[in-house]
């Protein structure tokens, strides 16, 4: 069976290969403490990260793990949910690496599935870009559109990898040898969907088109879909994603009424951009509801954005709702 490594010297560059193959390792030990008898998963590590969200004892732990693994590979800056600055790892790295180290962390104490979003910039002057102790704005603040890859390991029944190298989305498991071997070499969104997967208990504070939406799914076969849908909502985002990649679907965490999520809710950099350079390498599409996530410049590190993808027919049947309301992003 093809390992990670063997796949990454195919696919992409000596650097990129080594920074995901170090994310890999701390991906294992992320998982042995979660397996770890004695481990508190609901501690709480006593501050707010960057986000404003409390860290839990974990989110500390999975982000000192990314970091001591990045310090031994090409990688220039470590851009990190959990630290209100980058910071320089390698002050002649060449590839800048932006990281959720926990993503689904609030949920943990239910013993739900959490994981690692990661992605990977270019940062060096092969770039365009100034690299190491010496990257400005310019080098953090890249559009989704420039990854070099981007993927997440799930901490799940199993610990799980789906990637994309700009080659097409992969998936890997860890295996028995302590090894992520392939699993899917052609991971590819199902085209169609009969599942939406959102919060409804903010229904109340949806703008017309989310609730357009998702009211004619709820219709069913009575309805303008002709069709019945079910819902589902892990409230872990790459727990929700795992399940469009294998089974379609889509994902909407919209903006909405409520004060402070007029800009949506969850981060650029480390959650919705690789997210949907995955799921374009899949098949699928990623939109804030009219433009398309890959092609939006963050202005700030912790920039916040509405998130919808999944299957592209149905992320196209809700930017056509956008775009007839008057409730535009």
């Amino acid at each position: 069976m093809t390992n990670l490594p063997s796949y990454l010297a195919q696919t992409t560059s000596p650097q990129v290969a080594a920074t995901i193959n170090g994310l890999a390792v701390a991906a294992k030990q992320i998982a042995h403490q979660l397996r770890l008898p004695d481990i508190v998963l609901d501690a709480v590590a006593g501050k707010m990260n960057a986000d404003g969200d409390t860290q839990k004892a974990l989110d500390v732990i999975a982000d000192d793990l990314i970091e001591a693994a990045l310090r031994d590979v090409d990688a220039a800056i470590y851009m990190s949910e959990e630290r209100d600055d980058a910071i320089v790892l390698n002050a002649d790295g060449r590839l800048i690496v932006a990281c959720d180290p926990l993503d689904g962390s609030s949920n943990i104490g239910v013993n739900l599935t959490v994981g690692t979003i990661f992605s990977i910039l270019p940062g060096g002057a092969d770039a365009g870009l100034p690299g190491g102790a010496d990257a400005g704005p310019d080098a953090l603040l890249q559009a989704g559109r420039n990854q070099l890859a981007a993927g997440f390991f799930l901490y799940g029944p199993q610990t799980s990898l789906i990637l994309t190298t700009g080659k097409g989305a992969v998936s890997f498991r860890l295996n028995a040898e302590n090894e992520f071997g392939l699993t899917n070499g052609q991971v590819q969104i199902p085209a169609d969907a009969a599942e939406f997967a959102i919060n409804a208990s903010n229904a109340r504070h949806w703008l017309p088109p989310v609730s357009s939406y998702i009211n004619a799914c709820l219709a069913g076969t009575d309805g303008p879909r002709k069709k019945n849908f079910n819902m589902r909502w892990a409230g872990s985002l790459v727990a929700d994603a795992w399940r469009i990649f294998d089974r379609g679907g889509v994902f909407l965490y919209p903006r909405d009424k409520r004060p402070g999520y007029e800009d949506g809710r969850l981060r650029l950099v480390y959650e919705a951009a690789p997210i949907a350079f995955i799921i374009e390498q899949a098949g699928g599409r990623a939109s804030d509801g009219v433009e398309d996530i890959m092609n939006i410049i963050p202005d700030a590190l912790h920039s916040r954005v509405p998130l919808i993808f999944g299957s592209k027919s149905e992320v196209a049947i809700i930017e056509d709702q956008h775009r007839a309301s008057n409730d535009q992003i």
